[in-house]
């Protein structure tokens, strides 16, 4: 009962050749542009792309073995061609069959969808998802509001502490001797 494999066709048109032909053979180049991080060229693509918001270890495992991609191969090494089909694959996963448990923003207030987000789109859904939670005074949005680092229930008694350091003072050492001339001079004053 074993099926076999039928190749993806979406796989099949997205190989990324790390390695160049004789005949066109680019240069090495010392800085690469990856969305919107600039990356040392002698970086391999596979930490390469980890360094772009919202791209982790396992997305970017993914786009290699999507893409047909050696992982240890330096980024330096790629051409612009083969650097946009990478950057597509990153901001487009669904059009390459990644799978959907695999994205950062899934099951969206507006649509519904499965989305992949990178970069400084992110940064701006995030704000807006924290805007949406305290307009609707759930209680993440009160704690988010509060300024609270804490928001999903964690203990707070050791942890999150900010401002003014509060601890514990020192008993100073005439203090039980003062406070009992304090006293005896209040029952004093009381009987007369």
């Amino acid at each position: 009962m074993s099926e076999e494999k039928k190749p993806n066709p979406a796989q099949s048109e997205t190989k990324v050749s790390a390695t160049p032909s004789a005949e066109s053979a680019p240069e090495f180049r010392e800085l690469i542009r990856i969305i919107d991080r600039d990356i040392p060229g002698n970086t391999a693509i596979f930490m390469a792309m980890t360094k772009v918001r919202g791209i982790d270890f396992m997305m970017a495992n993914a786009i290699c073995n999507v893409l047909n991609v050696n992982r240890t191969e330096k980024c330096g090494n790629f051409t612009h061609e083969q650097i946009e089909k990478i950057e597509d694959a990153m901001k487009h996963p669904d059009k390459y069959g990644i799978p959907s448990w695999l994205f950062n923003h899934r099951k969206d207030l507006e649509t519904g969808a499965d989305r992949h987000i990178v970069a400084s789109d992110l940064k701006l859904q995030t704000e807006m998802d924290i805007r949406f939670v305290k307009k609707i005074r759930v209680y993440r949005g009160i704690r988010h509001t509060k300024g609270s680092k804490k928001v999903r229930g964690q203990h707070t008694r050791s942890t999150g502490r900010r401002g003014s350091t509060l601890g514990v003072q020192r008993k100073k050492k005439g203090a039980p001797e003062g406070a009992a001339k304090k006293l005896a001079a209040a029952k004093e004053g009381g009987k007369k």
